[in-house]
């Protein structure tokens, strides 16, 4: 992201604080793991799913040669995208700092503060493409209404739903992914609820309250883990009175997940992951202008973009709860 004639200077103190901020809730590097790429420009593996699950003629006459076969996948060139943020901080922050009991860096406290909503902002383009209609083939999407949203915990019977879903989709999905108030409705279903008591024989699955965990979820339905966004933003302009909203909104989403991706071009069929080109870096940049002493401003930043590499790869409940 750096070069010779850029005027920021990256601080490993400051980068290193930048790659430890991991703010509770946020779930978008789960759902879309980070790989590496070469470069900025890279190539990556998007499935065509009709030659995959195409049979194709195994016999061979006794001198003829055998059908050649494709990989049911297309190579596609892509480009990470920059994503950066700063924040200016007057030399005399810092040298009070200096002089004070108190251990606070203004430094390391704008990299910290820059880092989260670097974070939020991933988060919100994760949501938005996972949380989408578009992103999905037509046959494994719906949405919800009315009775048969999971909300309505008399008609409606979420486990089933689920496990239909799963059969429609042509790989198995490992992980399901909740906006906080699909999950807060889900997991106190009497349904739900039932269905956990059942597995378990009536000797555990619940929290304390009597509401299903999500170990007991994800063992109910097979699946490796529960995801649940719980960010919040103001969705309000500035200057405005502030109105929070959740990133992750009342849908849910089952997804192949496969971790063991390891480079853009793997033959491992997954739903999708994040291209990264480097590391997320900070650093500092000179404004000898602004403040009476001049000022730093501090720069975080990374360069990555969110894919999706095989739409059968997912299943989308859309308005899953009212």
């Amino acid at each position: 992201m750096s070069s010779n004639t850029s005027p920021m200077q990256v601080q490993p103190r400051l980068t290193q604080i930048a790659l430890a901020i991991k703010p509770e809730g946020m779930i978008a590097d789960a759902v879309l793991p980070r790989v590496q790429t070469d470069g900025e420009k890279f190539v990556y593996t998007k499935f065509n799913t009709s030659e995959v699950f195409t049979i194709p003629d195994t016999k061979v006459g006794r001198t003829s040669e055998p059908n050649q076969v494709e990989f049911g996948s297309v190579d596609v060139t892509a480009a990470t995208e920059d994503h950066a943020l700063d924040d200016l901080v007057p030399n005399k922050d810092v040298d009070n700092a200096k002089n004070s009991n108190s251990g606070a860096n203004p430094l390391d406290i704008a990299a910290e503060n820059t880092t989260v909503l670097l974070e939020m902002a991933r988060e919100q383009r994760v949501a938005n493409l996972v949380f989408n209609l578009n992103t999905y083939s037509s046959s494994l999407r719906e949405t919800l209404s009315g009775v048969g949203q999971w909300s309505d915990y008399t008609n409606s019977n979420p486990v089933a739903a689920i496990l239909a879903a799963m059969d429609k989709m042509l790989v198995r999905p490992t992980d399901i992914v909740f906006g906080q108030a699909t999950w807060t409705a889900f997991r106190q279903h009497p349904k739900v609820v039932a269905a956990v008591l059942n597995m378990t024989g009536g000797q555990g699955g619940l929290a304390a309250s009597g509401y299903a965990t999500r170990e007991a979820v994800a063992a109910l339905l097979e699946l490796r883990r529960v995801h649940v966004g719980q960010a919040f933003a103001n969705t309000a302009n500035k200057g405005q009175t502030a109105s929070y909203s959740r990133l992750w909104g009342k849908h849910c989403a089952l997804l192949k997940i496969e971790t063991a991706v390891r480079n853009t071009r793997s033959p491992m069929p997954t739903f999708g992951f994040t291209a990264q080109w480097g590391s997320r870096i900070a650093g500092t940049i000179d404004a000898p202008t602004k403040g009476v002493r001049g000022s730093q401003i501090v720069r975080v930043g990374e360069q990555v973009i969110e894919l999706v590499t095989m739409q059968e790869a997912g299943y989308y409940f859309q308005n899953a709860v009212a």
